[in-house]
């Protein structure tokens, strides 16, 4: 494992919050400069890297960096975020399908507070392929975990949705 510099965390935290208040060509540059400072070829410069371009409007250069990411080990919540983001880029760049398959396969790989964005995703995609009643099932179940009532019977209903839809929840 390398070091990260100690105030390096919170420095990257500032300029992310920084972001709407930047030119998307100063941004980038900011976060290269602040990547720089880990070791070339690092899994987290990579992604942060992949994501500032991402957030930028520049979905076609991010792609490639979060694949070299995961490449170099990626890993945690960085590592989920990325497989997210990546797939939500294909999707944009017309392949939801991909982006699809990206996203059940992740659903497989545990659980985390992610879940609920990993499954937004996962319905533009499905969507976008003609899988509505999939990806309104997929949705209300998302939700369903942030009600304050309802909860049970919004989940039931959203599986009821699944089951109709024919896919229960597999790629195509």
């Amino acid at each position: 494992m390398h070091s990260i510099p100690p105030d390096w965390e919170q420095r990257l935290a500032e300029l992310w919050a920084a972001l709407d208040t930047l030119e998307a060509a100063d941004f980038i540059d900011r976060i290269d400069a602040m990547t720089a400072e880990l070791p070339q070829g690092d899994a987290i410069a990579l992604f942060e890297r992949g994501a500032a371009r991402d957030s930028c409007g520049v979905t076609a250069l991010a792609v490639p960096l979060y694949q070299a990411a995961l490449a170099a080990g990626l890993s945690g919540l960085r590592r989920r975020r990325a497989y997210i983001q990546m797939a939500s880029s294909i999707r944009y760049l017309g392949d939801p399908q991909r982006a699809a398959d990206l996203l059940f396969a992740e659903m497989q790989a545990g659980s985390d507070e992610l879940d609920g964005a990993l499954r937004g995703f996962l319905a533009l995609a499905l969507a976008d392929l003609g899988r509505e009643r999939e990806a309104l099932a997929l949705s209300l179940t998302a939700l369903s975990t942030y009600l304050p009532r309802y909860n049970r019977s919004l989940a039931r209903y959203a599986q009821a949705l699944d089951a109709n839809a024919g896919n229960a929840g597999t790629a195509a």
